[in-house]
């Protein structure tokens, strides 16, 4: 059981014996009485959504999950392959299953598997990651407007708002959550 106070994304709860994973949290406290958690959660199974409002001191069933630590090996075009670096068992995900993960893994990257009743049903990404601008327009100077950006591609396909000084082949760090540039890494 968990308390409405302590769910957070990427936490998993019980519902109709599904599991959900929490995409969206947020607190709000009335003017009187207690405060609730809105809570905006996806099937795992079949990917509908459901949301819940919770008292925070209300305790919810939580589903008993494990999370392993792993590196993403490669993909092909149906399967997403993970290996445990401790145990080395091999962690096959069906693509269809997390598609909008697909811009932010890397060959040889570290990730956090969420397994329940034996099946992933979570990849944790990291909230900011590193990515090599693939392909980048360049810009004539002068042309520097304040605050101008353009878009760029990065090595996994991922687009991206830059600002115009970036170049091809350099590394940008990107905020995962909201696609956003965050700073040129050297």
């Amino acid at each position: 059981m968990i308390r409405g106070v302590d769910i957070v994304k990427g936490t998993c709860l019980l519902q109709k014996g599904q599991p959900f994973i929490v995409v969206e949290r947020e607190f709000h406290t009335p003017g009187k009485g207690t405060a609730i958690a809105r809570v905006k959660m996806k099937s795992i199974k079949d990917g509908s959504v459901l949301t819940l409002t919770i008292p925070t001191q209300q305790e919810v069933e939580d589903a008993d999950v494990d999370v392993r630590k792993c590196q993403y090996q490669y993909s092909d075009k149906e399967t997403y392959h993970f290996m445990d670096g401790e145990t080395y068992e091999q962690y096959d995900v069906p693509v269809s299953s997390m598609e909008e993960k697909k811009y932010y893994l890397q060959e040889g990257g570290n990730y956090e598997l969420t397994i329940w009743e034996g099946v992933v049903i979570d990849i944790k990404i990291p909230y900011k990651v590193v990515f090599t601008v693939a392909e980048s327009e360049n810009y004539v100077k002068g042309d520097t407007v304040s605050g101008a950006t353009k878009p760029i591609t990065t090595e996994t396909g991922l687009v991206v708002r830059v600002p115009l000084f970036i170049k091809q082949n350099e590394k940008v760090m990107v905020n995962t959550e909201t696609n956003e540039y965050v700073e040129r890494v050297n």
